[in-house]
């Protein structure tokens, strides 16, 4: 069998890419690839682009969630709250298992947005079950 491939890039259709695309640079303090336009946030690249078989919102937020792993997730939402006024769908909070810092929001098209900070006691718990695999 051959390898697992990769997801490399993600296509985020919206009515308006100018100002979702503005609201991910503001939100995450990425800048556009100059030749196509890719936000790259780590391995994968995000591109907003114009669809019109979309409705201005996404009827299912739910149904696709943009996972954003970061080093400070306490950081993170005080930026989102103070200079992109952002809705919570579940506020920022601390799970003690898995050990990590997890909070939803969504962005202009209602698409959910999840803030994810790993800790140490994640990488912990995951170590010690690789351990006993």
């Amino acid at each position: 069998m051959s390898s697992v491939p990769a997801i490399g890039t993600i296509l985020l259709g919206t009515r308006d890419p100018e100002r979702l695309r503005s609201w991910y640079e503001r939100a995450f303090g990425v800048t556009p690839d100059p030749l196509d336009r890719f936000l790259r946030f780590g391995e994968v690249g995000v591109l907003i682009d114009a669809r019109t078989d979309v409705a201005a919102a996404t009827a299912e937020p739910g149904r696709v969630i943009l996972n954003m792993h970061v080093a400070d997730a306490q950081a993170v939402a005080r930026h989102l709250d103070a200079v992109m006024n952002v809705t919570w769908v579940a506020p920022l909070e601390y799970r003690e298992r898995p050990g990590a810092w997890f909070g939803t929001c969504t962005d202009p098209d209602g698409n959910y947005v999840q803030i994810i900070e790993l800790t140490e006691a994640y990488h912990a718990l995951r170590a010690a079950a690789s351990a006993d695999a």
